[in-house]
């Protein structure tokens, strides 16, 4: 019975402690192929769709995308191959 409750505790530590390393990440994206108005809103929804993506913010002047992300449930090749898969490839702003 003790080994059951050993187990148990060891096997709950391990699904908490994956969850307790995630963190909420912003990165600065820079978007290609930008050329009208229209494309940030195409840029934003591509970033959105991403599992773990809770903010986008796209801006057509500065050709650049700020992403707020879940880094345990995305990560910034899913976040540049979203864009890319879209018609606009990205790289992080460096």
């Amino acid at each position: 019975m003790i080994r059951l409750i050993a187990s148990l505790v060891f096997g709950l530590g391990l699904t908490a402690s994956s969850t307790a390393f995630a963190a909420e990440r912003t990165v600065m994206l820079t978007v290609q192929n930008m050329y009208c108005a229209a494309c940030p809103s195409t840029v934003r929804k591509s970033l959105e769709r991403v599992p773990g993506v809770i903010k986008a913010v796209v801006s057509f002047k500065d050709k650049t995308a700020v992403v707020t992300y879940d880094d345990s449930k995305a990560d910034l090749s899913a976040l540049t191959a979203a864009t890319t898969n879209a018609g606009y490839p990205s790289a992080p702003k460096g």
